[in-house]
């Protein structure tokens, strides 16, 4: 969806729908809905406004990875983006302002997606089915996102709701939530089709390994692995069988793409707003401080989310995905002695290569916006996926172990069998976590991992009867006349 088309349409859309708000109503809305979803184009138009909010989705996999034990905060110093500090050192609060646009964000989504739902049957045309499964998928997603950060959140659906409904509406359970979500994503599942002729829309495969996910989120372990085996049976996907390759800007929705989040570095960017951005901020974030020399194919960044020693040291002698993962900032060098770089807090030597900012990418602004695509969904993490679900639900080892070896064989550039995991049961769920560890290192999945797998000990500052979730913004508590219960600990 990286169009020129796209970037006209998000800015009336902006100019239409406003940029900050969620569970609320629109300013003007009562004469835009006279005027609007009348024909095929608005409701396509609206739909992009929706898919739009994934851009926002940058920083919940930034924290991912940083409120984990595989990066730390990083930046200039100790209190650079002070925000994100504290959540990698497990002092946030409820006044934290990185969650509190992470509920804004994702309820601004959640929002867009409903105003298209609330007059969905006021016009048909051909492919209105599909432009309401996408809806439906994207209100999925946002609304996931919620329950991983902070549990029970309040659900509404299929329409705008007013202020005074925004100050009296209660939270909803997770199993609420999940339940509305499998049933949504079923449906869309019955629509959408393999494959769309525009990348970055959602698919069968996506709503299919959203599901799974889901599913296992929850520890329904049989019908994530059911749910997961139509991705892998489906024959839509394949691992690239070269593992540096899959995140280079040249090579965004290859075969291992399930669902990914689309970004058009070209069009620059501000510190102002960053809802506002099309290109891939995370990534203008995670680069080194580069001063000097020539540091192609890479350009600058403010070097936050750094990798950490222990996630360094991870990984086996052989495994390709090591050098792939992490830039080591000493053999750079080395090979290029001109280069200077500043070190910022954190530092040492190590930085995430998956979204290291290219040169090509961000001709319109070296330090904030890039075109890296976020691979939201990656084939390799539905086999995974599939696996744990097969270990740890008892079904079925044999086939668990056939998928996370297809992994490994990747990871270490073998055909044979040679270095297969062979063991079942415990044994085999600690290797399962371990390799999506190893995989997904660096793609913001791993606290989350972490927190429903109760691997958490080696979290610096967690407190399992807290840190599980991230507290509600007090803020949004305050609005709903104190209505919402913090959650623990807060």
């Amino acid at each position: 969806m990286k169009t020129k088309i796209k970037l006209i349409v998000i800015v009336l859309f902006f100019a239409i729908f406003g940029c900050d708000d969620y569970l609320e109503i629109l300013p003007k809305g009562q004469e835009n809905t006279e005027n609007f979803f009348n024909s095929a184009d608005d409701y396509e138009n609206a739909l992009v406004g929706v898919y739009d909010l994934l851009s926002t989705t940058y920083l919940n996999n930034i924290l991912g990875e940083i409120a984990s034990d595989n990066s730390l905060c990083g930046g200039e110093n100790a209190t650079d983006v002070l925000d994100w500090q504290q959540i990698d050192d497990m002092t946030h609060n409820p006044d934290n302002g990185a969650l509190r646009n992470i509920f804004q964000w994702m309820y601004a989504g959640i929002s867009r997606a409903n105003y298209i739902l609330e007059f969905k049957d006021k016009t048909n045309f051909d492919r209105k089915p599909q432009v309401i499964a996408e809806t439906k998928f994207l209100r999925s997603y946002y609304y996931f996102e919620l329950v991983k950060f902070f549990g029970e959140v309040p659900m509404y659906l299929d329409k705008r709701i007013t202020l005074a409904e925004s100050q009296s509406i209660n939270k909803s359970t997770t199993t609420q939530i999940y339940e509305q979500l499998e049933k949504d994503l079923l449906e869309v599942v019955a629509v959408l089709p393999w494959q769309q002729s525009q990348s970055g829309r959602a698919t069968k495969g996506a709503a299919l390994a959203l599901l799974g996910k889901i599913y296992l989120y929850q520890e329904k372990f049989a019908q994530a692995s059911q749910t997961l085996d139509k991705v892998i049976n489906s024959g839509q996907y394949s691992l690239v069988s070269d593992f540096s390759s899959i995140f280079l800007n040249q090579n965004e929705n290859n075969s291992e793409s399930v669902f990914e989040v689309q970004y058009f570095g070209q069009e620059g960017g501000s510190f102002d707003c960053f809802v506002c951005v099309e290109g891939n901020i995370a990534v203008g974030f995670i680069g080194p401080r580069f001063t000097g020399g020539n540091h192609a194919p890479y350009t600058s960044g403010f070097s936050f989310n750094i990798p950490t020693l222990a996630i360094v040291n991870a990984f086996e002698v052989g495994d390709t995905r090591k050098a792939a993962t992490f830039l080591d900032m000493n053999t750079f060098v080395s090979a290029n002695p001109d280069v200077t770089f500043s070190q910022g807090h954190d530092h040492n030597g190590f930085y995430n290569l998956k979204y290291i900012p290219y040169a090509e990418g961000n001709a319109s602004d070296v330090n904030l916006t890039h075109s890296n695509n976020y691979r939201a969904i990656r084939y390799a993490d539905v086999l995974l996926m599939a696996a744990e679900a097969y270990n740890r639900g008892g079904i079925n080892d044999a086939t668990a172990r056939n998928y996370l070896n297809l992994v490994r064989r990747r990871a270490f550039n073998v055909s044979d069998t040679s270095l297969d995991i062979t063991s079942s049961g415990a044994t085999l769920t600690g290797a399962i976590f371990k390799e999506r560890r190893l995989e997904l290192a660096g793609e913001g999945h791993r606290f989350f991992d972490q927190v429903r797998t109760g691997e958490t000990t080696t979290i610096p500052g967690y407190t399992p009867s807290k840190n599980n979730l991230f507290p509600l913004p007090r803020i949004e508590i305050e609005l709903t006349g104190n209505r919402w219960k913090q959650n623990p600990n807060y």
